[in-house]
């Protein structure tokens, strides 16, 4: 089976508006059912999970029966951070009966561009080697900041990834992973994909992303981005 875990349980300080940014609504459509959306159009996406804030669980739930979103199957409680949000939801999908290898992708909430390009690559992706990480190599100079000034840093650009979600793995494999980060006091990674590097997991499998999964709400501008990138059509010339 293969299952789409949502990560849904932050507050949302930085967009700073009052309602949590994954619940915002925009062309009244909540901004979680957006990326609920694309997995359930997809023909390979089995089941949705949502790792939700605490207190939202009935709202989502009406959301999603609003929308028709019939491959959520299951809520679980976030975390205090996203490291165990995504926890919350592996435990979960275990005590529900999910088998070892089972496929899950890990995708961020509010990040509602994800393409049926990706989703697919992804899922064919773990099937092969165990791994997928969905990621855009940098067009921009990177340099390091310390303080308040930058400095080159040695990698050359062509070989830095810009990590965007799904990270994808099999049920068993990032559920072992966790539990080993807890014996290890591996604490607050910022993804599953640095999780696992943590661990020494190496040659996580590239899928390439686009700018458009790139775009994560997270301020308000990005709600600008969205709204335009939502009502831009396709020109008829572009190849």
């Amino acid at each position: 089976m293969n299952i789409a875990l949502l990560t849904a349980g932050g507050v949302g300080n930085r967009m700073g508006q009052d309602i949590p940014k994954q619940f915002m609504t925009i062309d009244n459509i909540p901004v979680i059912i957006y990326t609920m959306q694309a997995f359930q159009r997809h023909p390979l996406v089995d089941a949705i999970c949502v790792v939700c804030l605490k207190g939202w669980e009935v709202a989502l739930q009406a959301y999603a029966n609003q929308f028709n979103i019939t491959k959520l199957k299951w809520i679980f409680e976030g975390g205090d951070s996203n490291q165990h949000s995504i926890r919350n939801g592996l435990e979960g999908l275990r005590e529900a009966g999910c088998a070892d290898d089972d496929i899950v992708l890990v995708q961020d909430g509010v990040r509602p561009l994800v393409g049926e390009r990706i989703i697919t690559e992804n899922i064919e992706k773990c099937q092969k080697y165990g791994y997928a990480v969905t990621g855009l190599v940098c067009k921009e100079a990177i340099m390091e900041k310390v303080d308040d000034c930058v400095r080159n840093i040695s990698i050359p650009r062509e070989r830095l990834i810009r990590t965007q979600t799904p990270h994808t793995y099999h049920l068993g494999d990032l559920l072992k992973a966790h539990q080993e980060a807890e014996e290890k006091h591996i604490e607050n990674t910022v993804a599953s994909c640095t999780l696992m590097s943590a661990l020494g997991i190496e040659d996580q499998h590239l899928v390439m992303g686009s700018e458009k999964n790139g775009l994560k709400l997270t301020q308000t501008e990005d709600i600008e981005l969205f709204k335009a990138l939502i009502h831009t059509e396709k020109e008829s010339w572009i190849k």
